[in-house]
């Protein structure tokens, strides 16, 4: 079962000076292929990847000189802000997918045994759950609102860097969209959700053990999913503290 994603085509490119440093063309090469890529896994994979490369210039001399030489500045007070807005929405979409994860098992498990005191509390469970998504998503439209930083009057390699800093803020944040999306079953270009299913395997009139067969392993396929998504949100959250890390340390020093 595919999880794909519209998210991310606008296709925008960055550029340093002639003599800038390949991370950057690396950088726009990842950007490339996370937007083309047909699935959510491989796009947080591709979020990772773009940190990543935002990590290695971050390394670079010149690089921390300039962050440096900015401390006092409005557009870093704006881009580390934007990195903790970006981990309390990495941490709500962890304990979401936690959450979602658990119901799903105990679906599994109440279907199994045709258990339907289970079937119900599954039903009250995804209840507050939508309720939570809702919100989440209502918090990440409003960051999008945000992400624009003031004006710049810099010279072109500090304009380019904070545009890659934003840059990964901005897809981050339609890809948590997109996730949020799918789980809720509004992402049409999901064949089915872990929600949408349910619907489907619990019908009011008695179905085949064929049919009743199918619709378990797609929600077992759903299980499988969900769990390789929270791994790969963990790994992702992981990613964005080290390189906040690593721009603190920058300024601290």
């Amino acid at each position: 079962m595919a999880l794909r994603s519209k998210a991310l085509h606008h296709g925008r490119s960055l550029s340093f000076p002639s003599q800038s440093h390949p991370s950057v063309s690396q950088f726009n090469e990842n950007l490339a292929k996370m937007e083309a890529s047909m699935t959510m896994e491989a796009k947080l994979n591709g979020l990772r990847n773009l940190y990543s490369d935002i990590d290695d210039l971050l390394m670079l001399p010149h690089i921390q000189q300039i962050i440096a030489q900015e401390c006092q500045t409005k557009w870093v007070d704006q881009v580390l802000d934007g990195y903790i807005r970006l981990l309390d929405a990495c941490t709500t979409a962890k304990d979401l997918f936690s959450q979602i994860k658990q119901q799903v098992q105990e679906l599994l498990s109440a279907l199994r045994r045709n258990d339907v005191n289970g079937i119900n509390n599954y039903h009250i469970s995804k209840k507050k759950s939508t309720k939570m998504i809702l919100k989440s998503l209502k918090d990440l439209r409003s960051l999008r609102c945000k992400k624009n930083v003031s004006s710049l009057d810099k010279d072109d390699e500090t304009v380019a860097l904070v545009c890659m800093l934003k840059e990964a803020e901005s897809v981050t944040i339609a890809v948590f969209e997109g996730l949020l999306s799918f789980v809720m079953g509004n992402n049409v270009q999901a064949k089915s959700s872990a929600w949408s299913l349910v619907s489907k395997i619990l019908p009011s009139k008695k179905v085949s053990n064929q049919s009743e067969e199918t619709d378990l392993n797609e929600m077992k396929e759903m299980d499988s999913i969900i769990q390789i998504l929270e791994q790969e949100i963990e790994c992702l959250f992981r990613q964005l503290i080290k390189t906040r890390v690593f721009l603190l340390n920058i300024l601290n020093h």
